[in-house]
């Protein structure tokens, strides 16, 4: 009992490295997904595979911090702060470029940015009520498939290295996997709001 007093004298538990890491590599994600390398010689074609495992791999992360803090009996506040930020930062990070590079409409992520901020505000009425409102199943497929899309399409980045046909056949599913997001940020924020009418419209 000591020992793990003595462990949570410090806000750098495992679990908050792992975040803090996540957070601190979406620059560089970002960096190779813009091709920012090609100055200094490194390829195109690097750059994009290194944008999709770079990717991936902090997508397969977003649980392992949760999971550390939870197994190890270290959740902080610093954590509950951080690992949110750090889920927006990698999504948003990843839809802007798209946006920039002419994959996706503004509107897409407008709406995905707005039911963010909707649920945010929500949760802090509630919370400032004395109530907590937990993530629901709508909202953890919305982020799945969302996190599904994103990684997709920074693979058709990498089959068109080959194959012209089969990336062009990968965005279209890519396409459709957005749509789904999108209509799971619409419906799932939506539930939140309905849910946490009574505390909204209170007097």
């Amino acid at each position: 009992m000591a020992s793990q007093h003595k462990e949570l004298q410090s806000i750098w538990t495992p679990a908050n490295i792992v975040t803090c890491v996540r957070i601190l590599f979406i620059p560089v994600y970002m960096a190779f997904a813009l091709g920012a390398f090609t100055i200094v010689g490194i390829s195109y074609e690097f750059q994009a595979i290194a944008a999709f495992v770079i990717y991936m791999v902090l997508s397969l992360t977003d649980k392992v911090d949760g999971h550390l803090a939870r197994s190890r009996g270290e959740i902080t506040d610093f954590g509950k702060f951080l690992d949110p930020i750090a889920d927006k930062l990698l999504v948003f990070s990843a839809l802007l470029i798209f946006i920039e590079q002419g994959v996706l409409a503004s509107w897409i992520v407008f709406i995905i940015l707005f039911r963010e901020f909707l649920v945010s505000a929500l949760r802090m009425v509630a919370s400032a009520n004395g109530e907590v409102i937990a993530a629901d199943k709508l909202g953890k497929w919305k982020t799945a498939v969302t996190m599904v899309a994103i990684c997709g399409y920074l693979l058709v980045d990498v089959i068109a290295l080959y194959s012209v046909d089969a990336a062009s056949i990968l965005l279209t599913v890519c396409h459709v996997f957005m749509a789904a997001a999108v209509v799971l940020t619409v419906v799932s924020g939506a539930q939140y709001f309905w849910n946490c009418r009574k505390i909204v419209f209170r007097v």
